[in-house]
């Protein structure tokens, strides 16, 4: 398995892979913010004004990390997109046979 990394990336696959990766952000971005959302509307304390300060910080850092675009690496985060939700093995219908393969592997070394 070699995980994408020498795999040249057509046109129409990198539209589907942006469509997907996009689409897998913006959703974890809109849970995030009604998180954010909850967890400010319950503040009682200056405390938990810093307690939201660092649980961003700490959740930027998660995302920045996670959602890394370079295509040596994109068959890796989009099983972990898969693996977590965020992202449905559908959405990346149009990629090549092989790529799909290659996710379906890392999805199934996640779940055991």
């Amino acid at each position: 398995m070699t995980l994408g990394m020498n795999e040249r990336w057509s046109t129409s696959e990198k539209q589907v892979a942006r469509r997907a990766f996009d689409a897998a952000r913006g959703r974890e971005y809109k849970q995030l913010l009604s998180q954010t959302r909850q967890m400010a509307d319950a503040m009682q304390e200056p405390s938990d004004l810093w307690r939201l300060h660092d649980f961003l910080t700490e959740t930027r850092r998660e995302i920045d990390e996670k959602y890394d675009y370079r295509y040596s690496v994109l068959i890796v985060v989009f099983a972990r997109l898969i693996h977590e939700g965020w992202l449905s093995l559908e959405e990346l219908e149009g990629l090549s046979e092989e790529k799909l393969a290659e996710v379906e592997q890392i999805l199934e070394l996640a779940r055991q």
